[in-house]
């Protein structure tokens, strides 16, 4: 089924596959690689790679039994493809590829509207992108990552620093009880 922030793409696995090709346009990615990435199971991540191989938005090569991918450059649609997939699908690998390169990060959500519309909740396009990061980071380093993936993806992002021990006990603050009680999606997988 696909999600709310992208109706036309045909589901969030083509979403994410999208997602991972578009914001890594120079990397040549293996099937097993952009399942590991995507979390796509991997009948999954081959049949709809085949398929975007095939309509021409991915190339493809084989590198011994492997089979790589990279997104084609040349397709008339790479431009407003790349903006509109890194505004929808992009927070996830771009907060994932930010947050691992900081040390005290034990888990990370995306929550709020987006979040909802990627689980499938329908609503109006999400202005912005609420991010809860559970660790002992510096508030510099999240500072960093706020302002990098703000430029990346060209959207308001909000990151909220929470303690172990305060998210451990969420369901004695009003504010994270909310939170962990609406969607979330996973960026420390």
């Amino acid at each position: 089924m696909p999600g709310e922030l992208t109706p036309f793409v045909r589901s969030d696995a083509v979403g994410a596959i999208l997602a991972e090709t578009y914001l890594h346009p120079d990397e040549w990615l293996s099937l097993a690689e952009l399942g590991r990435r995507t979390g796509v199971a991997p009948a999954v991540v081959h049949k709809e790679a085949s398929r975007l191989v095939k309509a021409g938005v991915l190339a493809d090569r084989r590198d011994g039994n492997n089979r790589l991918v990279q997104v084609d450059r040349g397709h008339p649609l790479f431009a407003p493809m790349a903006e509109i997939i890194a505004a929808t699908y992009g927070p996830v690998p771009v907060l994932k590829d930010l947050l691992a390169s900081i040390s005290g990060v034990e888990r990370a959500f995306i929550y709020g509207s987006w979040a909802a519309r990627r689980t499938g909740e329908t609503g109006l396009f999400p202005h912005d992108i609420d991010v809860i990061v559970i660790g002992t980071m510096s508030v510099d380093d999240l500072l960093d990552v706020q302002e990098a993936s703000r430029e990346q993806l060209g959207v308001e992002v909000n990151i909220h620093r929470v303690s172990p021990q305060a998210w451990a006990q969420r369901s004695s603050d009003d504010f994270l009880a909310q939170v962990s009680s609406r969607p979330m999606v996973d960026l420390i997988c």
